[in-house]
């Protein structure tokens, strides 16, 4: 219950606090964020959100809490400034446009191995015909024609080799 009687008086001080003081800590933080409007405000409310938090132990007298909530103001600008030095910068995809990408073979030269490993367990009737669709990029009556086998032998064949295959993926 006494928090509660005590509750007004805060808040009352704090609005004197902020009607006394705004104008210059907004004039002020202007300055350190070198003129970024929306930063000063976040600066201004920050400032004065610590007042609050001290309100009890502050002296708000014109001539005591002014310098007071300055160089609250200026630390909280160098914990700003601090924090984004440590950060990396963050990089939008509009950066990266001009960027050319890193040419790397390892994920073709994978499916290569891979592919060869499948293809030497097949049997050679079946490796002999999706050599000829696949690798030689043959229709299927070329193959048949290559192979000396009909067309339909050669869809038979390329249908139970792929099934072979995934089976072995």
């Amino acid at each position: 219950m006494i928090a509660n009687d005590c509750r007004p008086a805060r808040a009352a001080t704090l609005e004197e606090l902020y009607r006394t003081n705004a104008g210059s800590l907004y004039a002020y933080s202007l300055k350190l964020t070198l003129g970024d409007v929306s930063r000063a405000e976040d600066l201004v409310q920050e400032t004065m959100m610590r007042a609050w938090e001290h309100i009890d132990e502050l002296d708000v007298t014109r001539s005591a809490a002014r310098p007071w909530l300055f160089t609250v103001a200026r630390r909280l600008m160098i914990d700003n400034l601090r924090a984004r030095a440590a950060r990396p910068v963050e990089v939008g995809g509009e950066h990266l446009d001009g960027w050319s990408a890193v040419h790397d073979d390892t994920e073709a030269a994978l499916t290569r191995m891979t592919v060869r490993s499948v293809m030497a367990e097949l049997p050679g009737h079946h490796r002999d015909v999706l050599a000829h669709l696949y690798l030689a990029e043959r229709t299927t009556e070329e193959t048949a024609q290559a192979l000396g086998i009909p067309a339909g032998t050669v869809k038979s064949r390329a249908h139970h080799a792929l099934r072979r295959a995934r089976r072995a993926l």
